[in-house]
């Protein structure tokens, strides 16, 4: 796999995953590890520091996925929030635990739990909730 962009994370983002990697089923190990793996390399930021093109928790991120040549757009949520969001796309979901704290034109190497290897690339943020002053989403 190859080197990994810097990513940057909200603070209280990184509390509430930290919960959550803790209390992980057997099927989400894997996602579990790699996100946890995430949150130590990441910098992790009051909320109110993270930058505008930063993926965070209920961001709505526009991005590609390169292997195939698809472009989406989805919002990253928590498990508990799926069923909430027409859009979401879980953290615990191999492509939404990738997109964590990356920054437009960043790309990422992802595993999948088929051992093959996804490419992404982050596009654009859409929506934000620290850009929207709502710190504590």
């Amino acid at each position: 796999m190859s080197s990994r962009p810097t990513i940057i994370i909200n603070r209280l983002d990184a509390e509430r995953l930290q919960r959550l990697i803790d209390a992980a089923s057997d099927k989400d190990l894997a996602v579990a590890e790699s996100l946890e793996a995430e949150l130590e390399r990441g910098e992790v930021v009051d909320p109110e520091q993270i930058p505008a093109d930063v993926v965070s928790m209920n961001s709505q991120v526009q991005f590609t996925d390169l292997g195939r040549s698809r472009q989406l757009v989805r919002t990253l949520v928590y498990p508990r929030s799926l069923a909430e969001s027409a859009d979401g796309l879980s953290v615990m979901a191999p492509i939404g635990a990738a997109l964590l704290g990356l920054k437009v034109g960043d790309v990422i190497d992802w595993p999948l739990p088929d051992g093959s290897e996804t490419r992404l690339r982050i596009d654009a943020i859409l929506w934000q909730p620290e850009s929207a002053g709502q710190f504590h989403r």
